[in-house]
C-alpha cells in the first residue's frame, strides 16, 4: 500500500459523501427508494451511476477508492454533478490520481476573481496587476498606472507587449528581453485554451505582424514558461532607466490568472543579485 494511501481513501470518501448528499434526487427528477430504515439525504450511488450514464457500480468504486487511475472525463462528470469549486476539483485529483487536475473545472475560472484581489493589489507598494488566462487587465494598482505614458493602462498585456509600438519605448531590449520570453508563453496559453476566443485573435495578430509573426512561427523564442524570477529592463515613465524583478502567482482558488508584482530598482546596470532563498527557520 502507497503511504497515505488510506488516509486519503478516507478524505476522498468524506469529500464525496457529503457533496452527494447536498445535492436533492428531486433536481434531477429522481425520489429516494423509500424502504425501512433511515433515508440518508442526497443522490444515492446507484443514482450517481444513472446520472453520470455509467455502469452500476461504477460510482461505488470511485467513492470508495477502489478505482484506481479513474479517467479525467468521469472526475470531470462527477465534479460538475456536485457542483464543485476549483479548490474541491483539486482535492479529487489529488487524493484519486496524487497530483493537481491538468485544468481547471469551470471555463470561468481563468477570467475572474474575487473582488478582495483587487484589495490585495492596491495594499502592495510594487507595480502590481492581475490579469486573467488571456491577458486582459483585471486590476491594478497606481503605480502600475504609473509605468505606462500619461498613465495610460493597457487592455491587455501581451497584446501591448508583443504588438503596440508604444510598449517598445518603456520595455526596454524589447527585442532581446522581453519578446523573446512572452512568445512562448503565448504559444503555450493557446495549447492550453484552444477554444479562447481572446487568445485566438491575439494569436492571429501576432502572426500577421512582420516583426513577431516570423518568431512566433519558428517557435515562440526558445522555452520560457512563465516570468516569475526574471529580471528586464524598463524605461519607466516616472521613474526614468531601470530593472525590473518580476514576480509572479497565481490565487489558488482562480486556476490561470496572473498576479505580477514588478519590483523597479532605478539605474541602467543590471543588478545581478544572487537569486537567494527564504526558508522557515
Amino acid at each position: 500500500m502507497v503511504r497515505g494511501e488510506s488516509v486519503d481513501k478516507g478524505a476522498l470518501q468524506q469529500l464525496l459523501r457529503e457533496r452527494r448528499a447536498a445535492v436533492t434526487p428531486e433536481e434531477y427528477g429522481l425520489t429516494r427508494p423509500s424502504r425501512q430504515g433511515r433515508r440518508a439525504p442526497g443522490l444515492s450511488q446507484s443514482q450517481m451511476d444513472q446520472l453520470l450514464h455509467r455502469t452500476h457500480g461504477t460510482y461505488n468504486r470511485l467513492e470508495a477508492g477502489n478505482y484506481p487511475n479513474p479517467p479525467e472525463e468521469l472526475l470531470r462528470d462527477v465534479a460538475r454533478l456536485l457542483a464543485f469549486n476549483e479548490h474541491e476539483w483539486t482535492l479529487l485529483w489529488l487524493y484519486t490520481m496524487h497530483r493537481d487536475p491538468p485544468t481547471p473545472l469551470h471555463p470561468t475560472s481563468g477570467t475572474q476573481v474575487r473582488d478582495a484581489w483587487g484589495t490585495v493589489v492596491q495594499s502592495i507598494s510594487h507595480i502590481a496587476y492581475i490579469s486573467d488566462q488571456s491577458w486582459q487587465v483585471v486590476t491594478y494598482n497606481d503605480a502600475f498606472a504609473a509605468m505606462f505614458p500619461d498613465r495610460k493602462v493597457c487592455a491587455n498585456t501581451m497584446r501591448w507587449m508583443v504588438l503596440d509600438p508604444s510598449a517598445r519605448d518603456v520595455l526596454a531590449g524589447w527585442e532581446d528581453h522581453w519578446l523573446p520570453m512572452a512568445l512562448p508563453q503565448m504559444r503555450a496559453a493557446v495549447a492550453a485554451l484552444p477554444h479562447d476566443e481572446t487568445l485566438a485573435e491575439l494569436e492571429a495578430d501576432i502572426l500577421a505582424d512582420p516583426i513577431a509573426g516570423p518568431l512566433y512561427k519558428a517557435g515562440g523564442g526558445g522555452a520560457f514558461a512563465h516570468p516569475d524570477g526574471d529580471e528586464r529592463p524598463l524605461n519607466h515613465a516616472e521613474l526614468g532607466k531601470g530593472w525590473v524583478t518580476l514576480c509572479a502567482a497565481e490565487p489558488l482558488s482562480h486556476p490561470r490568472v496572473r498576479l505580477m508584482v514588478m519590483i523597479f530598482h532605478p539605474g541602467e546596470e543590471r543588478r545581478n543579485a544572487p537569486q537567494t532563498v527564504l526558508r522557515a527557520p
